[in-house]
């Protein structure tokens, strides 16, 4: 199999994965590739979707994901507002740049107000660094600079660290036993004097954040009464950066470990453990709740029926069948040769958790990551989202919800109600009303 470089480009730029700015596009349509779209979805199958601040909807979404942030505090809507005017639409150095110094300046706000004995003060504004530096991990990889990354991750963690103890109550850092190491935990006490409280596990995404968790049920659930319990798993947060340990399928496997240790805790109602997955934890979680019975609600913040989709979407078919033929060599061949540097970039991040450098390795590990033989296995009560406008598995809340045998309910969210998008990021309030009325139904 021969296949141009047009022929490349036409089959990505549709799939949505072309990312290069007006400049670039024009450049490469000079040698015959087809030029990208100046308003290409946040992924492979999004729909065309409406931009508020910028054409490139990878920066709009993480814009939209930073003002949604302010309500739990953990951001002051005019300075966003600010921001998406300080960066450059599609430029990655303008991006990070931004964001590195919001985020400095928000940390400043935070040891002054620490130093001056204002407590609450300092936690608020620890949250906003936290959201302006998770914000520059997303525009890192664009930079070319691999270190950046790291950097904006280290900075937003230690200030996740110091703003612990300035919670009331305090989050509690807390090692959960896994395999032959732990898994770095938090712990957060809701409110109200029950000896015995639910639990709720959040599981996380693929590149989210420990903030991720706490705009995402933690916030909401202790308000609510429920205590919460977050956690890094393989591939993801202080595992990935810090312990190196690559995303597995089998979730099951961290998930069991995490309720052995929850029920170690006197304050925890046996009876009354539920677990969250949000992003690609709308896969993990289903999956461990097939082989974990002692949980006894799921919330899938969207169902996840198959990893893989978000990712062979931006195959053109001659290399669709390189990969169905195991073709590696040939299939890492066209891709280093023929991917745009932005769209490179695109994939780094998303390869870097599965613990792979070859494209042929990553694409064929998310093949793993599928539901379809284990659906029938989840008798818990679940509760699936479906925002309209889904960008990375649009349709599959759907058709989660048709595998399921057991008790289920879907939570529908429209752009009328401002929540749209993959993991509702402009309706938080909305998101959790719905979230924990039926919780607070199904565990009584």
């Amino acid at each position: 199999m021969k296949l141009t470089r047009k022929q490349f480009g036409l089959g990505m730029v549709a799939a949505g994965l072309g990312t290069r700015t007006t400049a670039q596009a024009s450049e490469v349509a000079g040698q015959g590739a087809a030029p990208a779209a100046q308003n290409v979805p946040t992924t492979p199958m999004a729909a065309h979707q409406a931009s508020y601040f910028f054409k490139n909807s990878a920066f709009e979404y993480v814009l939209l994901t930073s003002l949604g942030r302010a309500y739990y505090q953990a951001g002051n809507v005019g300075k966003v507002l600010y921001l998406t005017r300080q960066i450059e639409d599609g430029n990655f150095d303008s991006a990070y740049n931004a964001m590195i110094a919001a985020g400095d300046e928000a940390r400043i706000i935070a040891e002054d107000s620490l130093a001056g004995g204002h407590k609450e003060s300092a936690r608020q504004a620890l949250l906003w660094a936290q959201n302006h530096y998770d914000c520059a991990t997303y525009f890192a990889d664009g930079t070319g600079d691999a270190t950046k990354i790291v950097a904006a991750w280290q900075m937003m963690d230690d200030c996740w660290l110091k703003s612990l103890p300035l919670f009331e109550p305090s989050i509690e850092q807390v090692e959960i036993p896994y395999e032959n190491t732990t898994l770095r935990g938090f712990y957060f006490r809701g409110k109200g004097s029950a000896e015995k409280r639910p639990l709720l596990i959040l599981v996380n995404g693929s590149d989210g954040s420990a903030l991720d968790m706490w705009m995402m049920g933690a916030a909401g659930g202790t308000a609510r009464g429920y205590d919460c319990l977050t956690f890094d798993g393989p591939g993801q947060g202080y595992a990935l950066w810090k312990q190196g340990m690559p995303f597995r399928p089998d979730f099951e496997h961290v998930v069991t470990p995490v309720v052995d240790f929850a029920l170690t805790r006197p304050d925890v109602d046996p009876k009354r453990i539920a677990i969250q997955g949000i992003s690609q934890g709308g896969y993990w979680v289903p999956r461990a709740v097939a082989f974990e019975k002692r949980i006894a609600a799921a919330i899938a913040d969207p169902g996840v029926t198959d990893v893989s989709t978000s990712w062979t979407a931006s195959l053109p078919p001659p290399m669709l069948a390189l990969l169905k033929a195991g073709k590696k060599e040939e299939f890492d061949g066209y891709m280093a040769k023929m991917l745009d540097p932005a769209t490179k970039n695109a994939l780094a991040f998303r390869m870097r958790p599965y613990g792979v450098t070859s494209y042929f390795d990553a694409f064929t590990a998310t093949m793993a990551y599928r539901l379809q033989d284990v659906a029938d296995k989840i008798t818990c009560p679940m509760l699936i989202t479906e925002p309209a406008n889904e960008a990375f598995w649009p349709g599959q809340s759907q058709q989660l919800y048709a595998m399921l045998k057991g008790p289920k309910m879907m939570a529908a969210f429209a752009a009328s109600d401002g929540a749209d998008l993959h993991c509702e990021p402009g309706g938080y309030g909305l998101r959790d009303l719905r979230v924990f009325n039926w919780l607070d139904k199904v565990l009584g």
